[in-house]
């Protein structure tokens, strides 16, 4: 894969009211336990049904692919709290190394960074951090509102300055994906982002918090699918563009949105198999194009169709539109069911594998 976001846990210190899963919150005493064993009882079987060949070809204009180094990035909630870090965080980075050596993806970690603390950045270049992503540079996360996100980014920067680790130079552009260069250059990098109008994420996702607060800016020409960290590519593992994002009980998703339904699960099978498999769904194959419009065709669900089911009223009682909300639409009415379907088949076919060979 080019890369692969798992959300280690739930389990944060903020309760941001843009936030795109309201499960990402604050959690006491035994919930806190809870939530951060979910990730824990689970790490090591992901880890080990991740493909055995973290890398990707980039093509080039004058001549043959290169090779690149898969990303896995790891991101909550917040995976520095204390709590989840010693506990969590660490042990899957051990985890990684443990299983891949040499060959282990470039690894990053995504963090509201309030919490960093020059201790817990030379730890985490000890273990082998390619790239800090600082992700509260938004007037949604309080004490970041106007210009005190500025501050917060120099000191970021400062603290940043004393291990070596630099800040990348990030073009978003008018799509939301700009240049990508950085993403392939050697570390220690870190990065600034947040749901700020010029920058990828600033639409607001029609999810969550986001949504239930009334927030979604995006209509119905924001096309996650086709940007980066949404669907398209998905499916192309071993390609430039391909990356799914992972929950932490092993689901796996097609974008960072999430779908209505998982595409299954990495403590029971093998990501490349799941991949493989639904290569032949056209469902699939649309999402994995970018064009969530032709998602229902095989289905009699034209075009005008799934825009019709595109259009829902917000909470507030205004009209809204988003290609999320009609692949929402189609998920609930029959695909998250042809998914479970194929998740049997592929789990009892594994059963009898298994049991041939005992």
């Amino acid at each position: 894969m080019e890369s692969i976001y798992w959300v280690l846990t739930w389990a944060c210190h903020r309760k941001c009211k843009h936030c795109y899963d309201d499960r990402f919150r604050p959690y006491v005493r035994e919930a806190f336990t809870q939530v951060v064993n979910e990730g824990r009882q689970a790490f090591h079987r992901i880890i080990a049904n991740l493909p055995d060949d973290f890398s990707w070809l980039e093509p080039q204009a004058d001549g043959p692919a290169l090779r690149r180094r898969g990303r896995l990035i790891l991101a909550g909630g917040e995976v520095m709290l204390d709590g989840v870090r010693e506990e969590l965080l660490y042990p899957v980075l051990a985890a990684v190394k443990a299983r891949y050596g040499a060959q282990a993806p470039l690894l990053s970690i995504q963090t509201t960074g309030d919490t960093l603390t020059e201790h817990q950045i030379e730890e985490l270049l000890e273990r082998g951090i390619w790239m800090i992503a600082i992700a509260s540079m938004d007037d949604f996360h309080a004490g970041m509102e106007g210009d005190r996100k500025y501050a917060f980014r120099e000191k970021i920067l400062r603290m940043m300055e004393k291990f070596g680790v630099r800040e990348a130079d990030v073009d978003h552009g008018p799509d939301g994906r700009g240049t990508r260069d950085y993403l392939t250059q050697p570390g220690p990098y870190f990065v600034c982002f947040g749901a700020e109008p010029d920058q990828w994420i600033g639409e607001i996702w029609p999810r969550g918090r986001a949504w239930q607060n009334g927030l979604s800016r995006a209509d119905y020409g924001t096309n996650f699918c086709a940007r980066w960290a949404g669907g398209k590519g998905f499916l192309n593992h071993g390609h430039a563009g391909s990356e799914i994002s992972i929950e932490p009980d092993g689901s796996i998703y097609p974008c960072c949105l999430k779908t209505r339904a998982s595409l299954g699960n990495l403590t029971e099978e093998r990501l490349v198999d799941i991949l493989d498999d639904l290569k032949a769904h056209p469902a699939m194959q649309a999402l994995n194009d970018g064009d969530p419009e032709r998602m229902g065709e095989y289905a009699g669900l034209s075009r005008e169709g799934f825009k019709a089911s595109s259009h829902i009223t917000t909470t507030a009682g205004a009209p809204y539109a988003n290609l999320c909300i009609g692949c929402d639409a189609f998920f609930v009415e029959r695909l998250g069911a042809e998914l479970a379907e194929r998740r049997r088949k592929r789990l009892a076919a594994r059963h009898l594998a298994g049991a041939e060979t005992a």
